[in-house]
């Protein structure tokens, strides 16, 4: 019950918006998926995951892969910020590895 609080109490504090959309995400027992939503339009803009993919290594370094190409799908859509949605999780681990992986593609948020 904590963690869908957690994730519900995040989100009333967040909005995406076509200018800066929202980074949301998310990360199951094997995969890690992220997305940049328009709350506004209510559409994803861009979206990248791990299901299908032929990606090794750990579960930080596929986060780190991850958040790497979401940052260049966002620029090659013209999008320079974004707000973080961390949902449930903590910032820590696989999350700051990827956080800082598209800060390091030169996305802000």
């Amino acid at each position: 019950m904590n963690k869908v609080f957690r994730a519900k109490r995040t989100r009333a504090k967040i909005h995406g918006t076509a200018e800066r959309p929202r980074l949301s995400v998310h990360f199951s027992n094997q995969h890690i998926t992220a997305q940049l939503i328009d709350d506004d339009k209510k559409v994803t803009l861009a979206y990248v995951t791990t299901v299908g993919a032929k990606m090794t290594g750990t579960k930080t370094e596929k986060a780190e892969k991850i958040g790497k190409e979401i940052a260049k799908l966002a620029k090659a859509k013209k999008i320079s910020k974004v707000v973080f949605d961390q949902g449930a999780k903590l910032y820590a681990g696989r999350m700051s590895a990827l956080a800082e992986a598209v800060r390091g593609e030169g996305l802000e948020f």
